[in-house]
């Protein structure tokens, strides 16, 4: 266990922290490499490259994209059968640990662990650390594929990543809950504790709050959530100046719109309190997230709620919005929040 956490044992590194060595993780996961504005940049540079390429299917005539059920078919359905599982790689492959539909939890674990990425990621960008981590520790892992834009977002467009969670928030929502069903009749729990990054850690928030998810859900782990909303360093300040441009971006991605301050969506949550009875929630932030800013105002008000400060644990840590999923410290506290009773010591990371 002090092996796999990533608790040193003599000189050797655990396995899970000699993953985050590899080189392609090494380099996403500094922001001494990347520059603070590294991830900032990639957020934009997607969502730009998803507009243009949106605004050639719309001048090409594209059928309007079909998102999700809406969130109230989602609320009424009842939960599908354990054999109707999702395909694996619908968009993207899973990532390494996730989606063994004959995985059954164990006494240790008894709450399979759903993964839900950010606005412009993927399945198995977002998840390539923190999915093989709780793998090796024994959690059933479930990795949601959601939001994604037929002709924009497949593997087929040859011309982006592919990448997903564009499509509303509520639709999004409703497409977890279905999620969540399947997992829970595959695996037979009756709860699952859901880890999200960014968008992922918000709209959960919804799922728990307007389409009955509380009573399936015990844990929610929030990684830099965009809990209400995001100024986005000011920009969305700056959108009513460029109208154009703007609605261009929130054609393509519609969660965009929904996250920013004082969006109809925003509104919508802030109409009911921040968390729901019997779910426990934990958010982790960073001091240098430029996606999701104020960052202050990631943190929940709630009886059951631990906002935490990556900050706090390692004070001379540089993490920003997208390395945060890869932070040895950032994911030492996921493990930490969702099995409170073996939590150990944070250390940098």
């Amino acid at each position: 266990m002090m092996e796999a956490l990533g608790l040193p044992v003599g000189n050797k590194l655990p396995l899970w922290r000699q993953q985050l060595r590899t080189p392609l993780l090494r380099f996403s996961a500094s922001p001494l490499r990347r520059g603070l504005g590294g991830a900032f940049g990639s957020v934009i540079g997607r969502a730009l490259g998803a507009a243009v390429l949106a605004g050639a299917l719309l001048a090409g005539a594209t059928a309007a994209p079909a998102y999700a059920a809406s969130a109230a078919s989602a609320a009424s359905a009842a939960p599908a059968p354990a054999a109707e599982l999702p395909p694996d790689g619908d968009t993207v492959a899973s990532p390494p640990g996730a989606n063994d539909w004959n995985c059954r939890p164990t006494a240790a674990h008894p709450d399979p662990v759903v993964l839900v990425y950010g606005t412009f990621a993927n399945r198995y960008e977002n998840w390539l650390a923190l999915s093989p981590l709780l793998k090796g520790l024994g959690y059933c892992v479930f990795a949601l594929d959601y939001g994604t834009i037929p002709g924009i977002t497949s593997t087929g467009s040859g011309l982006l990543l592919p990448i997903g969670g564009l499509g509303p928030v509520a639709d999004s929502a409703a497409q977890l809950a279905r999620f969540v069903d399947l997992v829970r009749n595959a695996t037979g729990a009756a709860k699952v504790d859901i880890v999200g990054h960014s968008q992922g850690g918000m709209l959960p928030n919804y799922y728990l709050k307007f389409l009955g998810g509380a009573s399936k859900v015990g844990k929610l782990v929030g990684l830099a959530p965009s809990d209400h909303g995001t100024t986005l360093d000011g920009i969305v300040n700056l959108a009513p100046y460029f109208p154009g441009v703007a609605d261009l971006i929130y054609t393509v991605c519609q969660a965009c719109r929904d996250q920013a301050v004082g969006s109809d969506f925003n509104r919508t949550m802030a109409s009911r309190p921040d968390t729901v009875p019997g779910v426990s929630y934990t958010v982790i932030s960073t001091v240098y997230d430029e996606v999701v800013t104020p960052w202050r105002t990631q943190f929940l008000n709630g009886p059951d709620v631990d906002n935490v400060v990556l900050q706090d644990h390692c004070p001379v840590s540089l993490v920003e919005h997208v390395t945060i999923a890869f932070s040895p410290t950032a994911l030492h506290l996921v493990t930490n929040a969702l099995d409170p009773a073996h939590a150990t010591p944070v250390f940098c990371g």
